[in-house]
């Protein structure tokens, strides 16, 4: 998720903080979690990197409830910018913020962005081929450095520096949690940015030890490799990984692009953003980072905000995932409902959940090409499906109803799973 700059992070605690009363939604999710999980179930992340504090309320009109990171920060005339706002963060726990542990702007701790990927040999290594050694014996002996020079752009940082930094600023604060990004090789294990580690996907286990929340960014919709170009399935495939390697306990986010990034013509269209953010969610995703920069055709930090179609887009998206959150927030119930495609190859992914008395079954089309649907309803054999935000319902006749979808699609059902219709609203509450 790099910006062109390199987040000098820092890691904190497995034991996160304590949020007294009339602290913010955020705030909250953040306090003691049972198993990895929030104690808020109202409240899902939705966040922004690396923006400018003086931006939070346009962010927030556009449902943004999250920062996370902070530019050579964080600083007191940031933290006000944000407590102004009433904007919470994730930022590096520099010198300013060890003199101010008790800032409750501050939610968790940043890790460095993308530690898997490969680091500049003059820069991060120092031209120091002795660090190489220290960090990957393997590598040195491999490219036999006790008799040559290092060529290349350089190596990853080890998983076990991570771990040994996360371990050290959990001394300084033991009461808030670390969120690490990783990057694409996550997803795409073919990945050359990874250096001499490229394909290497047991790293990531090791990595993962090093925090409490852990992302990753892959944008395939601007993509420019054709191994990843339009393959939209790329951002689950990130999430199915890294919730295996993070165990259950282990909260994942993930970042969705909504800009042209750094391609000089193609950005993700709405219809493709709505259909990553659901992916993710869908397949366990438990946050979202909007990554918002811009280079082309010339450099925009607030790239979302400066796009006022996709910024009306992704207001909408996020309005109906905050509305849905504590529906999001619930169990998953996968034995209440299975589908299938019964019209051309197209794969259908659900997510099926009950609030109240409602079922829900959230669908994504994971191919870009036309479906059609079956579902199947364990406990339902009769009833009207609301299918969210698209004023439609559909009949459910002998426990099974039909839907269509284009490509990347997402459908939300709504199904009243007592027949009665008199509580639609309790999941809302």
């Amino acid at each position: 998720m790099r910006t062109g700059r390199w987040i000098a992070g820092a890691m904190a605690s497995v034991s996160f903080m304590v949020v007294g009363t009339g602290t913010s939604a955020a705030e909250g999710a953040f306090a003691p979690w049972k198993d990895g999980q929030s104690m808020d179930k109202n409240y899902f992340p939705i966040a922004v990197w690396l923006q400018s504090p003086g931006n939070a309320a346009r962010y927030q009109d556009i449902g943004i409830n999250l920062y996370v990171g902070l530019w050579q920060g964080p600083t007191q005339s940031q933290i006000d910018a944000l407590k102004k706002a009433n904007m919470p963060v994730i930022c590096s726990q520099n010198e300013w913020a060890k003199q101010h542990l008790d800032e409750k702007t501050i939610v968790a701790w940043m890790h460095g962005d993308e530690p898997d990927n490969a680091h500049p040999f003059k820069g991060y290594w120092k031209g120091d081929k002795g660090r190489i050694k220290q960090a990957w014996p393997e590598i040195y002996q491999k490219l036999n450095l006790d008799a040559n020079p290092y060529k290349g752009y350089g190596p990853p940082v080890p998983p076990q520096w991570i771990v040994n930094d996360y371990r050290q600023i959990k001394a300084t604060d033991p009461r808030r949690a670390v969120l690490m990004n990783l990057g694409q090789g996550v997803a795409w294990k073919d990945y050359i940015g990874r250096g001499e580690r490229r394909g290497k996907l047991e790293d990531y286990p090791e990595y993962i030890q090093g925090c409490d929340l852990v992302s990753f960014d892959i944008y395939p919709a601007c993509h420019r490799n054709p191994a990843v170009k339009q393959n939209l399935w790329f951002v689950p495939q990130g999430v199915d990984r890294l919730r295996a390697w993070a165990g259950p306990k282990k909260p994942v986010w993930t970042c969705i692009e909504c800009t042209q990034i750094q391609h000089p013509t193609t950005k993700a269209t709405p219809h493709q953003i709505k259909c990553e953010v659901w992916m993710a969610i869908i397949h366990g995703a438990k946050g979202l980072i909007y990554f918002c920069h811009t280079w082309k055709p010339r450099f925009i930090e607030a790239g979302l905000l400066a796009d006022a179609p996709t910024a009306r887009a992704v207001k909408e998206i996020n309005a109906q995932i905050t509305q849905l959150a504590p529906v999001i927030n619930s169990p998953d119930l996968p034995d209440l409902a299975h589908v299938e495609a019964v019209a051309n190859a197209a794969q259908i992914d659900i997510q099926v959940k009950r609030k109240a008395d409602a079922l829900y079954v959230f669908s994504v089309n994971m191919r870009d090409q036309e479906s059609r649907a079956r579902f199947k309803l364990a406990d339902v054999k009769s009833a009207q499906v609301e299918v969210l935000g698209e004023d439609r319902t559909i009949s459910v006749k002998d426990g099974v109803f039909l839907d269509d979808f284009e490509g990347w699609d997402v459908h939300l059902y709504r199904i009243d799973s007592l027949g009665i219709g008199k509580k639609r609203g309790a999941a809302r509450e």
